[in-house]
């Protein structure tokens, strides 16, 4: 017998919070109906929820049950904010009906696997004394610990009841005791407590007005921020014996997580996120004008950014700014002939130095990023320049008018204007373009010695290419001048802090005082990424908060969400 989606859904709905069980179904599948008010919530106030990224709900999955529990289907993606992190955007997204389907499908997969006969011996730990009786204790025994790290804090006595209720009736229909905890561990797999960040805090008593995270809130922000994943039983056991209240006992504790090998993985989020690599998975080159783009080079290229990243700022320990001018990065077969470098080991990586006067220095001078911003047929000094600005520099350039007329720049086969500098200077005759322009072109058109895959290349259509540029008044020229550039800048730095700020917030960092103790922090201890990290993850006013008044209960805001969903319908 199959337990209805939408029964478990209201279920789930029901543990996360106080909702009725009509209105919480009737926002789930009923068009233009809205939520009922819920009773207030006991126990602390909740002042924030983000939503799980896909990153994150695999580590968690894998964390929990086991790297070999697969996890298949579609995540209902979650939408980058104008100018922020998607970080900031899992602070507003709301579950579509459908993508509330997609997740039951795959907490369903995984519930499967977790109980069946090969995985359940880990979590089975009590059988029924009566196998022909569904034994309430022994289900509660099984659950609960699971509840505890899928909601990240221990289950309230409500929720225990709620799930081993729904663990009771589903063994009943359908004969099987393991096959009810099945069905009872697929409805937490939906539980807005799982499929959301939850933070709840306390007033703060040094502050009137304010309110500080609790333990448990500040476990998951420490797990999540520093290795992208869901707290272990290290930090929650320190979120239940309240040593995370105590400064010193945090600073310890995330100390030990950022030397830790798993730190890495918390970086490599963060970077992808900051560099906007969800471009990647939209990438598409001419194969005509490409050949040498393949779908091993496009799987490689993020890779390569990542890994010389880790390894500068990790391995090396080295100063952020370094990362725009060290000439030391990674490289394997597929990228060789890209990069047209020798490469000894088949298709695993290898280090690599490139050489003085290749250009190549930096984190512009690789092929990932000089690929996401050209066009599918050609190189873009105005996309790679407007990436400098807003991306590196946190610096937002406006979009162009919807009646801007792009014929000269994209007309690559004309004679009369071989290169992209001349083309762009013919475009920029155009007083509603100029503006713009001036601010991101001298910057894209120093890195034209590479085209719209990141080859290497001396001219176009024949004709030498100019790498000579300009940023905020400085002159340079090439990638390599104009990585030292960015490298003397304050703005990188600042806005690197600035990002990861608001990825550890959930929300862009608008606090100028907060923002410039961090920087002081970070060039105080040479700008190693560590201690960024470190000071963002014990900082006190980062745990400071303001209740949003919306927020009632996760149940009520989820479903509040999904009503609104269907009423665009």
């Amino acid at each position: 017998m199959k337990i209805r989606l939408s029964t478990l859904l209201t279920l789930a709905l029901l543990g996360a919070g106080v909702v009725g069980a009509g209105s919480a179904l009737q926002a789930l599948t009923g068009p233009g109906t809205q939520a009922s008010s819920a009773p207030d919530f006991e126990g602390p106030r909740i002042v924030g929820m983000r939503r799980l990224t896909e990153a994150q709900y695999r580590n968690t999955i894998a964390d929990i049950f086991g790297p070999d529990i697969r996890v298949a289907g579609r995540f209902e993606p979650i939408v980058r904010p104008a100018h922020e992190l998607i970080a900031s955007g899992a602070s507003d997204a709301s579950i579509s009906p459908a993508g509330l389907e997609q997740f039951d499908a795959i907490g369903r997969g995984i519930a499967a696997q977790v109980f069946d006969a090969a995985h359940s011996p880990q979590f089975v730990t009590c059988t029924p004394a009566n196998g022909a009786v569904f034994d309430d204790g022994c289900a509660a025994r099984i659950l609960t610990p699971i509840g505890r790290y899928l909601f990240r804090r221990p289950p309230s006595a409500a929720e225990k009841a709620l799930f081993v209720d729904i663990a009771g009736r589903s063994s009943r229909a359908t004969g099987s005791f393991t096959k009810g905890l099945e069905l009872a561990l697929a409805a937490m797999l939906v539980s807005p407590r799982f499929l959301y960040i939850v933070e709840t805090a306390r007033p703060d008593p040094d502050e009137p007005g304010a309110w500080q995270l609790d333990s448990y809130s500040r476990a998951a922000r420490l797990s999540f921020v520093l290795w992208n994943t869901t707290p272990g039983e290290v930090l929650l056991q320190a979120a239940e014996q309240g040593r995370l209240e105590s400064q010193a006992e945090l600073e310890a504790l995330a100390g030990r997580m950022v030397h830790s090998p798993r730190f890495e993985q918390g970086i490599r989020a963060f970077f992808a996120d900051m560099l906007l690599f969800e471009k990647f998975d939209e990438l598409a080159k001419d194969p005509v004008i490409y050949p040498y783009f393949t779908p091993d080079v496009a799987q490689a290229l993020p890779e390569q950014t990542l890994r010389t990243i880790t390894n500068h700022l990790l391995v090396d320990d080295g100063d952020y700014r370094a990362l725009f001018t060290t000439p030391r990065t990674v490289m394997n077969r597929a990228l060789g002939a890209l990069y047209q470098v020798p490469v000894q080991s088949g298709r695993d990586w290898e280090p690599y130095e490139f050489l003085n006067g290749s250009d190549r220095a930096g984190l512009l001078g690789q092929a990932g990023f000089l690929a996401i911003y050209s066009h599918s047929g050609r190189s873009s000094p105005t996309l790679r320049g407007r990436a400098v600005r807003e991306v590196l520099m946190c610096q937002p350039v406006p979009n162009p008018p919807g009646n801007v007329n792009f014929t000269a720049v994209q007309d690559v086969a004309n004679k009369a204007m071989p290169t992209a500098r001349i083309r762009l200077t013919t475009h920029n005759t155009d007083p509603v373009c100029a503006a713009c322009h001036k601010i991101t072109d001298p910057i894209g058109l120093t890195l034209e010695r590479f085209d719209g895959i990141g080859a290497f290349r001396t001219a176009e259509n024949a004709t030498p290419i100019d790498i000579s540029g300009a940023m905020d008044g400085a002159q340079f020229e090439g990638a390599s001048g104009l990585g030292k550039a960015l490298a003397e800048s304050p703005d990188t730095t600042m806005c690197l802090a600035s990002r990861a700020l608001e990825y550890a917030t959930g929300h862009p960092a608008d606090d100028e005082a907060q923002v410039e103790s961090l920087m002081n922090g970070f060039a105080g201890g040479g700008y190693r990424i560590r201690n960024l990290f470190l000071k963002i993850a014990t900082m006190p006013e980062a745990f400071r908060v303001r209740p949003d008044p919306a927020l009632g209960t996760p149940a009520t805001t989820v479903a509040l969400n999904f009503s609104k969903k269907e009423q665009r319908r």
